[in-house]
């Protein structure tokens, strides 16, 4: 194992490396920002719901609200998240093509994580964001050690699950002898 790190580990932060250099700078020149929210859904917390919506009523509320069908139709909840979808986010600025909440709190963990994110001990990539270049992330992780198979989704061709190869096994010397003999 490499400086100690478990597969898992060498993995997402080589990930994490390749999206902060290839994905990243990409953004600003993107032909369709994910911050649109056209082709992509923002997973938000209530504190970030409301903070980024500007909404004045209580959770209560705007729970009832969006159960009774009257709430904005971009926002949904399922369970104790909300999310958005159809029109862009309120922090993204179509003209600077910047976030006024990166690097802040209030960034949705799913903004970060998107398009390249880990998920236990695969990345996922997903090439509805179009600077994602697969066979390139694939050589990156190589170079970095880590050897993945890409297996695209069944039913969501978009996405790419990048599964570590298992590690050759080496046979002993016992091993090599027994066979031999």
């Amino acid at each position: 194992m490499r400086e100690g790190r478990s597969v898992a580990e060498r993995l997402a932060r080589a990930a994490a490396q390749w999206q902060a250099r290839h994905i990243i700078p990409h953004c600003a020149r993107c032909q369709e920002p994910c911050c649109r929210l056209r082709t992509v859904v923002l997973e938000l917390e209530w504190r970030q719901l409301r903070a980024l919506y500007a909404i004045e009523q209580s959770r209560r509320s705007f729970d009832a609200t969006l159960a009774a069908g009257a709430g904005p139709a971009h926002i949904r909840k399922q369970g104790a998240h909300y999310f958005a979808h159809g029109q862009p986010c309120p922090a993204f600025d179509e003209q600077t093509r910047r976030c006024a909440v990166y690097g802040t709190a209030l960034k949705p963990e799913s903004c970060t994580d998107f398009p390249v994110y880990q998920d236990g001990d695969v990345i996922t990539a997903d090439r509805r964001c179009e600077a994602v270049d697969v066979d390139a992330l694939v050589a990156h992780l190589a170079a970095a050690g880590v050897s993945v198979v890409a297996e695209p989704d069944r039913e969501f061709p978009e996405l790419v699950a990048l599964v570590p190869r298992a590690p050759k096994r080496r046979r002993h010397r016992r091993d090599k002898a027994r066979s031999s003999s």
